[in-house]
């Protein structure tokens, strides 16, 4: 076969390769090795030396191979050289192997990207010593124009963005997960995610090409991302390095998704936003339905009040003569409701640990009325039981009780401060609260802390850490959210000797008709305070004054009383003595258990009535075996509000680890009124 007659062949199949691609590749191969091996492939005497050359050795044939010869297609996942197509001749066919098989040897480096409209050279004539004239023909192509840079840019810098491209878009498959895809999805589709619809249908296509890349061997895997790289362009390809990305990285990663969301809402949303609605996604929800439901829990999910009737006489610590009939125990003394009164006229009141109380008081006691200060309407609670009884318990402790305190949690200042990015884990510190408790309270109030050497921490020096710092500021109070303010000191080593005194200024006074309430904590201990006044128009009230000392701690100097205006709260006068039906330990203290998590004391009264609607369980209490699906747990746990009742065991209840104290008149063999701390 001539050459001429092989080259017509050779340009069919180019012409095959053109029209069937959009894009064409190179692979990464040596110039000279690939020209070596076409003229080493030839058949032996078909290559023979033509006067000081081999016959087939020449410049124009040399620059098409060098310069063309490792262009490739892609194909079903599989690589197309330009030498791949059969010629039925003993001299051409075994070069063509060797070229293809040579090429296919080695990865893809790039795009390929030109300026070039042609490659190699059609023919050219030669005239011999005798005179006559000889006509050689080389290997060439017409590149077409679809294949042809028209930018400005020059082809390196194009072939250097397009494999940047392909980079990350290998990475962002192999790097990103199949459930974080659908995951961020899931988000979209119920309008948690801001403006997440703008990625919705980009992530349904990277989701497709998640799933094929999946199923792909390693060696189609390299070629499948450089051919859908080419074909999904930048924002597909380099998905990873999006705000999108970030987010699919840190779910991918088992990043909490609300602090997932957040980081992505701090990359594209506004300071002011606010999510509004809580992180769960449809997939979530299955998935936590289908382990509530194997291991037997979908009826423990439904709560009610717990009432008497639930309770045995061996888990209460102290009964009234009603409570006492209603468990089928011992009948004492009646006793008789007290009318309002002012906790200042105790004049002889003594003070007595809870422990000591239980010891040495409780045992003798007939009758016990506390008195319910302003300052306690934080601590009312309910016990929960499961609507259903008998029901599996999802709980930690080997009943299923549980409880909720005024606002769903057990410390709302300090939940509040912490989700407001406050921080709350210091040595020191000293928080503020308003416009909570269904009290529209617009006032900006502002936290103030002078130390010692001058130090004064408020919103206009704001301190900085270690040496103490005011981390949140709430100007403008939200309806229906508490405003908080907070300073706080990270270590005790960053607290100088001397006198610390903290109070509240309102900065601006706009018709709240409820004061605050206040928090200083101190190596552990809490102690809490209310301020029930309207403060007038920059008007400065004193929380609390200490001398700290590094050897012995701090000692009060003086601090806010709880305040004598009286209201309503759960159907409970402030500033006026009820009885207590029954005391007891929290829930999981009961049957004998060593307990789980933190003691609670709980003193309940008959007209205590919860008017709010407590969740029915929290994360906190749930089996470990639960919290794989805790960000479900915690939407069941807003959404099963507990059932509506007058018959209810309410009241008082007490952290044992916060310092508090509850005033209460004790009857016995000796009447006396106690100031019961904790």
């Amino acid at each position: 076969m001539q050459f001429k007659a092989f080259k017509t062949i050779h340009i069919q199949h180019l012409k095959s390769i053109f029209k069937n691609n959009a894009n064409l590749f190179v692979v990464d191969v040596d110039k000279d090795k690939m020209w070596e091996t076409y003229l080493d492939s030839f058949p032996k005497g078909t290559n023979e030396v033509l006067r000081e050359r081999r016959e087939f050795d020449c410049s124009c044939c040399r620059h098409f191979i060098k310069q063309f010869g490792n262009t490739v297609a892609i194909e079903n996942g599989k690589i197309v050289t330009i030498w791949d197509f059969v010629v039925n001749d003993s001299t051409y066919s075994p070069v063509m192997k060797a070229l293809a098989k040579l090429v296919k040897s080695h990865k893809v480096r790039d795009v390929f990207v030109t300026d070039e409209s042609k490659f190699g050279t059609v023919s050219n004539k030669e005239q011999s010593d005798d005179g006559t004239v000889r006509t050689w023909h080389h290997f060439s192509a017409d590149i077409p124009s679809k294949f042809i840079n028209t930018t400005s840019k020059s082809p390196a810098s194009i072939m250097g963005r397009l494999k940047d491209v392909r980079n990350v878009f290998k990475r962002s498959l192999e790097e990103i997960s199949l459930d974080s895809i659908e995951t961020v999805l899931d988000l979209i589709s119920q309008k948690s995610l801001y403006k997440g619809e703008e990625w919705n249908s980009i992530l349904t296509q990277f989701l497709k090409l998640h799933k094929e890349y999946a199923k792909l061997t390693d060696s189609k895997k390299e070629l499948y991302c450089w051919t859908k790289s080419v074909e999904v362009g930048g924002t597909i390809g380099k998905i990873k390095n999006h705000s999108i990305g970030v987010l699919l990285t840190d779910v991918t990663e088992g990043t909490d998704l609300d602090t997932a969301v957040k980081r992505y809402e701090v990359i594209v949303a506004p300071t002011n936003y606010k999510r509004p609605k809580a992180v769960y996604t449809k997939k979530m929800i299955e998935k936590a339905k289908k382990t509530i439901t194997d291991m037997g829990y979908l009826d423990s999910l439904s709560r009610r009040y717990a009432v008497l009737e639930d309770i045995t006489i061996n888990n209460v610590l102290f009964a009234n003569k009603d409570a006492v009939r209603t468990m089928g125990g011992d009948i004492f003394d009646d006793m008789v409701k007290e009318v309002c009164v002012n906790p200042k006229l105790f004049k002889d009141v003594e003070e007595i640990s809870i422990e000591n109380f239980m010891k040495d008081v409780l045992p003798r006691s007939t009758n016990i009325e506390m008195l319910f200060e302003n300052s306690l309407a934080s601590n009312l609670m309910s016990l929960v039981a499961p609507k259903i009884k008998d029901t599996k318990s999802m709980l930690k402790w080997s009943n299923n009780f549980s409880w909720a305190y005024n606002g769903n949690i057990t410390d709302s200042i300090k939940e509040n401060v912490k989700s407001a990015g406050g921080a709350v884990d210091g040595f020191l510190r000293f928080s503020i609260q308003w416009n909570d408790e269904g009290n529209l309270n617009q006032c900006d109030y502002d936290a103030h802390c002078k130390g010692p050497s001058g130090q004064h921490i408020w919103f206009s020096h704001k301190g900085e850490n270690p040496t103490g710092v005011l981390d949140v500021d709430i100007t403008n109070p939200l309806a229906g959210i508490p405003a908080v303010e907070n300073i706080t000191w990270p270590g005790k080593s960053n607290l100088k000797d001397g006198i610390y005194k903290f109070y509240v200024n309102c900065f601006a006074a706009r018709g709240g008709n409820i004061g605050f309430k206040a928090q200083i904590e101190y190596d552990g201990q809490i102690y809490e305070y209310s301020y029930a006044k309207p403060l007038k128009q920059t008007s400065n009230i004193v929380v609390a004054e200490f001398k700290y000392d590094k050897k012995t701690g701090i000692t009060f100097i003086n601090s806010l009383d709880s305040q004598l205006s009286s209201r309503t709260v759960w159907n409970l006068q402030t500033n006026q003595f009820y009885p207590v039906s029954v005391l007891m330990f929290s829930p999981n203290y009961w049957d004998g258990q060593k307990g789980i998590g933190n003691r609670h004391y709980f003193f309940m009264v008959n007209d205590c009535k919860n008017d709010t609607s407590p969740n029915g369980f929290f994360n906190e209490f749930l089996k470990e075996e639960l919290m794989e699906h805790k960000k479900v747990f915690e939407m069941i746990g807003s959404k099963v509000k507990v059932d509506d009742s007058n018959n209810q065991l309410s009241g008082i209840g007490f952290s044992s680890t916060k310092r508090n104290s509850i005033t209460c008149k004790v009857k016995g063999h000796i009447d006396r009124t106690l100031k019961i701390t904790f």
